[in-house]
């Protein structure tokens, strides 16, 4: 099994969605590093960022890390203006040119100095108060990987198609790869510094989620699904994501599953 990242074996104190400071002896020091991408989002990277900076997480350390993508709208300044009010928690990084959502997340892990890891999209459509009970099966040491379901939680006002396309999706995930998984294509994705560094991750744009679940699959790793609220935006708020990347996410998927990908094998 691999390497646990926990404080205690016994079940944490959690309050809306919040890690309340716990009494027992910690092992192993704890810090969580939350991976912003961000891309054109100045209507909400501003909000988002004081919603994370806002949730306590007890005696786990917390830094946030806003990898920009290349924005042209203003995302990256006003970024930088919060990391410069708070620049012993907040890290910028910010690319030249954009790249896509998985380019992001591989310059933001760069730059990530904690033992856990999660990645929070800047457009607000996940709460950050939901930490919690993501972070809880980590914390406690029963999952190396805990993905938040969107479709645990009964979300209302998601798009027909659009809730077609990811149930296709992590319907095919789930044949391919033997699982039963209820959201493939979640934001949401929380696991040890230890896992990501076993994996051969190369997808740079939203295709980075297929990859990152088929390779933690045929790793070895058991993905944990947690509900958690979702509120949907439309294209028209700054939805990125289209058709295009849902055959991208069906060809990745395929490749992975029948070409091979190239990951360090877990222990145990």
């Amino acid at each position: 099994m691999s390497e646990r990242l926990s404080a205690t074996r016994d079940r944490l104190p959690f309050i809306d969605g919040a890690v309340e400071p716990w009494r027992s002896s910690v092992a192993t020091p704890l810090k969580l590093s939350i991976v912003i991408p961000v891309y054109n989002e100045r209507n909400t990277i501003g909000q988002v960022l004081a919603e994370v900076g806002r949730v306590e997480l007890g005696l786990i350390e917390k830094e946030i890390i806003v990898s920009d993508d290349g924005s042209t709208d203003g995302s990256v300044a006003i970024a930088r203006r919060y990391a410069e009010q708070h620049p012993d928690m907040v890290k910028v990084h910010s690319a030249p040119v954009n790249r896509g959502k998985g380019a992001a997340i591989h310059a933001g892990m760069d730059y990530a100095t904690g033992n856990l890891v999660i990645i929070q999209d800047a457009d607000l459509e996940l709460n950050p108060r939901e930490y919690g009970r993501i972070l809880e099966p980590l914390v406690s040491g029963r999952v190396d990987v805990v993905y938040g379901s969107r479709f645990l939680a009964a979300p209302r006002g998601i798009p027909l198609c659009t809730r077609l396309a990811n149930r296709f999706l992590t319907w095919l995930t789930n044949v391919l790869f033997g699982v039963r998984l209820t959201d493939m294509e979640t934001a949401y994705k929380a696991f040890g510094r230890s896992v990501w560094d076993a994996l051969d991750l190369r997808c740079m744009r939203f295709d980075f989620e297929p990859e990152i679940t088929a390779q933690l699959l045929l790793a070895g790793y058991a993905i944990h699904e947690v509900p958690v609220s979702y509120r949907p935006r439309s294209a028209a708020e700054g939805k990125k994501i289209c058709w295009l990347d849902g055959l991208r996410a069906i060809r990745t998927l395929l490749r992975c599953r029948f070409s091979g990908v190239h990951t360090v094998a877990r222990d145990g």
